[in-house]
């Protein structure tokens, strides 16, 4: 009997594309769907994956993919990301992020599929009560990004008291760096993450950094948050199939290091690895901005063992520095 294969829907994406990656190389039996709006082709490096052009909310696609290869499995990344677009046009991110994946849901149902790994967020806690963050902080997002990654959260536990569907929700901190050979990395546009966005000042493909708020009650007066390398990301994903496929419950899990790094340190980190100096300029606080975020892990390390192996944030620094002066500079762009 064939090995299932493994659904990775937004394989192209940031995380997808590095996920799909450690996958690859654990030999995995792996297809992609993706409908390439803000993933890129290029970045599905391996060349025995199948790939299916095609969106998640339309029935037919999926139900192609899932009549023409036994799915398994299915790892789910495909959603928007901007935090302040999510505020501008809720509607998009409540369609695309909570109501398209109920799509993917009825065909699993009908198929039999019963694992699903959800790209979830830290956005779904909303204002810390409490730091470090551990999975049992009330869920009040502030934003439709954090409410919308947390609806998808309760259908799979809907699901799961209906159907028996099991799924691991993956709450990452903030996703970082990129791989190790610059091959892939982290090409969003338009781009508001900080580190990236910091290097690409440097490079003059972006202003300069404005760094909102100086007075927070931190040792220098900035936000702290948790950095999380995104291989690290790519390898919880792989232990979480792997809890799934054993026979293991369903679990959410904080994805991050337990380490706060502040914006200043991000900035001197940079610095110290391009040996470059960073253009800045200091503003006011923004509205809805904690002064920290940080995870406790310990879930993901207990439950699926998994633990952050890139504590230090120079690494994402240099990682993704690597990224933006190797082979694949701009070759992602659209």
């Amino acid at each position: 009997m064939a090995e299932p294969a493994i659904l990775v829907s937004g394989g192209a994406g940031y995380i997808g594309s590095h996920t799909l990656r450690h996958l690859a190389a654990e030999g995995r039996k792996l297809v992609v769907l993706d409908n390439f709006v803000h993933g890129h082709q290029e970045a599905i490096l391996d060349e025995g994956i199948t790939v299916v052009e095609g969106d998640l909310g339309d029935p037919a696609v999926v139900e192609r993919v899932f009549s023409e290869h036994e799915i398994g499995a299915v790892v789910h990344f495909a959603a928007f990301i901007n935090v302040g677009e999510s505020v501008r046009d809720p509607l998009k991110y409540y369609d695309n992020n909570t109501a398209r994946p109920l799509v993917l849901l009825a065909a699993m149902q009908r198929h039999g599929c019963k694992v699903f790994v959800l790209s979830s967020t830290a956005a779904v806690y909303g204002e810390p009560e409490a730091i470090p963050l551990v999975e049992s902080h009330p869920l009040q997002p502030v934003n439709p990004y954090g409410w919308s990654k947390l609806m998808l959260e309760q259908i799979l536990r809907d699901c799961g008291t209906a159907w028996g569907l099991r799924s691991v929700c993956l709450r990452y901190f903030n996703a970082s760096g990129s791989s190790g050979d610059g091959l892939i990395g982290e090409d969003h546009e338009p781009e508001t993450h900080l580190i990236p966005r910091v290097l690409l000042a440097l490079t003059g493909e972006a202003d300069k950094i404005t760094v909102f708020g100086t007075d927070y009650d931190t040792p220098d007066g900035t936000c702290i948050r948790d950095y999380i390398h995104v291989n690290d990301l790519a390898r919880a994903h792989a232990l979480a199939l792997d809890h799934l496929l054993g026979g293991g419950e369903s679990v959410a899990c904080n994805l991050g290091t337990g380490v706060g790094v502040s914006v200043r340190e991000i900035i001197d980190a940079v610095e110290e690895v391009t040996g470059k100096k960073v253009p800045v300029e200091f503003g006011e606080r923004r509205e809805g901005d904690p002064a920290r975020l940080v995870a406790d892990p310990s879930r993901a390390k207990e439950i699926l063992g998994w633990e952050a192996g890139k504590k230090d944030v120079r690494e994402m620094v240099e990682s993704a520095w690597t990224w933006m002066n190797g082979p694949k500079k701009g070759h992602f762009q659209k």
